[in-house]
């Protein structure tokens, strides 16, 4: 009995700790960020950091923020969403691609809704908006995304579904285009 209590304790702290490094982590970020943006150099959020912020990503009518880091890496997601390699940079053209975990960083997506405007600021400070034309799930081998498409868009992926448990393969897709 006290086997099993203990073990359940253990369980229960792992997933308190996983939620209170996404918040510290963000914190971090958010810091991390505003010098890059100051100084025009990467600045990495802690000194062992091997990834640094590449992009600040707001939901203004959901009240959301999320700093993006550079690279999409287990390690990079575990603290925050991260800029998938060789997808475009907001605002250029192409697709920007930015993936995170759906239990921490991107559990919100859940509430993103067709025509909500969504800010991308690079840490070069340049500011771009964005407008969600489509939310679809698709298969992670499957998902149609093409960095290198007409237009200037923007994709936001997560893990699907939001309440599950284990990971599987599927993923859902904010879409998004340019707001000129």
């Amino acid at each position: 009995m006290i086997a099993m209590a203990l073990f359940g304790f253990l369980l229960f702290s792992q997933g308190i700790w996983i939620h209170a490094k996404a918040i510290l982590a963000q914190v971090l970020l958010d810091r991390a960020f505003t010098q890059s943006i100051e100084t025009g150099q990467p600045v990495k959020p802690w000194s062992w950091a091997d990834t640094w912020p590449v992009a600040r990503i707001e939901f203004p009518r959901i009240g959301e923020t999320s700093i993006a880091l550079r690279g999409a890496s287990g390690q990079a997601l575990a603290f925050g969403p991260g800029h998938v390699d060789r997808s475009a940079e907001a605002g250029e053209s192409g697709t920007a691609v930015y993936a995170a975990h759906r239990d921490t960083h991107f559990a919100f997506l859940k509430n993103v809704q067709i025509g909500d405007k969504i800010k991308v600021t690079r840490r070069d400070g340049k500011a771009f908006s964005y407008q969600v034309t489509e939310t679809s799930v698709v298969r992670w081998d499957q998902s149609g995304i093409d960095s290198n498409a007409a237009g200037k868009n923007l994709v936001l992926a997560t893990c699907w579904p939001f309440n599950a448990t284990t990971s599987g393969p599927m993923r859902y897709l904010v879409k998004a285009q340019i707001v000129e």
